[in-house]
């Protein structure tokens, strides 16, 4: 027999809050942090307590009851859905959509998930929120019985400059940790200067290092997200720096680039395109229209994968549909991913240059046959890696020259302001 919707709310909400009272987690427990696998071999996570919200008010504007989920570490998402009764059918499904952005292979603890909870049987999931910080939420709605679609939403914020430096006292590391920086800002700096500086044998002690750091607000609250707009170190009588200019890419003093420019193709051999970048795809195994983010590329299995850029892997992960890929940041705004890999040849948080061989190409996740699938990614947003306009000049030229060295002139001012004070 089917109960009424507000007996199946009043149900479930005493099941969760029941569950989350005999799971709670301890004070040690909460203090626990690391990153979220994706899809693992089942495991019994922690699960805080839930929160259902009232039932919805009869009348012709319905809202949807809703659950809301704080990610803790030992969390799976598999278990979350088993925990919530969402079953893992709903998981791939959500899964297949999650293709496209690989938002689910990033959740960390403190990550928040919305459930939305409707439709005729009043009990099917109708969307899933990730909120990742106040800046960036990934948005799964369903759009028949077996397929989500996904919306991404990056808030713009304001942006405020703030100088940071220290004196090298130790590593380089530890020194740049307590001036501020994290640890994604380190290797930035390590990954621009990889070829004019050895970190661990050329700084010593009174050596110094400045930088200047945007960082996001929204209402007045940091969201996390920072970009490094400049970088000075002095290294004996030897002074290196860097600066971000509106192009994307890093420049020193005189406008020469810094980083090599980007190949056009992450493979040795120009192969046949077998699936361009396409917005509006119609999916070879679903049948479905949907985004395609990057290029695929009719490579054997085994077929060496390069860099495209120089850069730090930032994600070596196992994706139900996505299968084996790698995720390379190239400092500034720039960013590749390569799919379906048969092998990784680099581990996260590694350095690599341009036409560096970091997989092996291969047939892994959900696809009709072998090939590689590579995205380019500019400013957050996919893009055609194929036509985008991409770092391929030495220096800054032209007309370009006169606003690049007033950059410089205006960040400099702002390192120097640290020796005064």
């Amino acid at each position: 027999m089917s109960l009424p919707l507000p007996h199946r709310l009043a149900i479930a909400s005493v099941t969760l809050l029941v569950a989350a009272a005999l799971l709670m987690p301890n004070a040690e427990q909460d203090n626990l942090a690391g990153p979220l696998p994706g899809v693992l071999p089942e495991q019994t996570p922690l699960v805080e307590p839930t929160e259902l919200a009232e039932p919805p008010a009869q009348g012709p504007q319905l809202e949807l009851p809703s659950l809301e989920y704080r990610i803790q570490a030992g969390d799976t998402l598999s278990g979350i859905f088993d925990r919530l009764g969402l079953g893992q059918k709903v998981m791939y499904q959500i899964l297949e959509s999650d293709q496209e952005v690989l938002a689910l292979d990033t959740l960390q603890p403190g990550d928040e998930l919305r459930f939305w909870m409707g439709g005729e049987e009043q009990g099917q999931l109708q969307k899933l929120e990730l909120k990742f910080s106040l800046a960036h939420q990934v948005i799964f709605s369903r759009v028949d019985d077996n397929h989500f679609e996904f919306q991404k939403v990056d808030l713009p914020g304001t942006w405020q400059s703030e100088p940071l430096g220290g004196n090298i006292e130790g590593s380089f590391y530890v020194s740049a940790q307590k001036a501020g920086l994290s640890d994604a800002e380190i290797a930035r700096i390590a990954s621009l200067f990889k070829d004019k500086i050895n970190f661990s044998r050329d700084l010593r002690a009174g050596d110094r290092f400045q930088v200047v750091r945007q960082s996001q607000y929204i209402d007045g609250q940091a969201t996390g997200d920072t970009e490094l707009d400049a970088i000075r170190i002095y290294n004996r009588k030897k002074v290196l720096s860097a600066y971000l200019f509106s192009d994307g890419s890093f420049y020193d003093a005189d406008g020469q680039s810094l980083a090599r420019a980007f190949l056009r193709y992450p493979t040795t051999k120009h192969y046949r395109i077998s699936s361009p970048f396409d917005p509006r795809r119609h999916h070879p195994v679903t049948g479905r229209t949907a985004p395609h983010n990057g290029t695929d590329f009719a490579t054997p299995t085994g077929t060496a994968v390069l860099a495209t850029a120089d850069g730090v892997v930032t994600r070596v992960e196992n994706h139900p549909y996505a299968g084996k890929y790698i995720v390379v940041e190239h400092g500034g705004k720039y960013l590749s991913r390569y799919l379906h890999l048969s092998k990784a040849l680099v581990r996260k948080g590694q350095l690599v240059s341009r036409g560096q061989k970091i997989a092996l190409s291969g047939a892994t996740g959900r696809v009709t046959g072998p090939h590689l699938h590579y995205e380019l990614h500019i400013g957050r947003r996919p893009v055609n890696p194929m036509t985008a306009k991409i770092p391929m000049a030495a220096s800054v030229e032209g007309k370009d020259k006169a606003a690049f060295q007033a950059q410089v002139k205006k960040l400099d001012a702002q390192m120097d302001s640290l020796q005064k004070g």
